[in-house]
């Protein structure tokens, strides 16, 4: 399986459970694998035989001004059910990481794996 990728996305998002977390939107980074469609991509040389990465971050940035999450499980979910039915990526890899949100810590996150099966 063929994956493309996009490592330390930063974006804005409204996440998290505590007061102060509600107040304004946070620096969140993201490190996504998406499987391609398929092969034909190889074959053709078609852009629209694989998955536009620009459009990618649009969308998800579309979302994150639109919704807001009380958890980063949540978040990544979101994030990859956006990714296997806009997308068509039938596998997938999401990370959604907090930066600074701990002392001892430089990140705190989660990594979901999903797949259209």
């Amino acid at each position: 399986m063929d994956f493309i990728f996009i490592r330390d996305l930063r974006l804005e998002a409204w996440v998290g459970i505590y007061g102060h977390e509600k107040l304004a939107p946070q620096l969140i980074e993201f490190d996504l694998e998406m499987a391609l469609p398929g092969d034909a991509v190889f074959r053709t040389h078609k852009f629209a035989d694989t998955i536009d990465y620009a459009s990618v971050v649009a969308r998800i940035g579309e979302i994150l001004k639109a919704e807001r999450f009380g958890l980063v499980e949540t978040l990544a979910a979101r994030i990859a059910a956006l990714l296997i039915d806009e997308f068509r990526s039938p596998k997938v890899r999401v990370s959604v990481i907090k930066l600074g949100v701990l002392r001892e810590a430089k990140r705190v996150g989660v990594t979901i794996e999903r797949s259209r099966d």
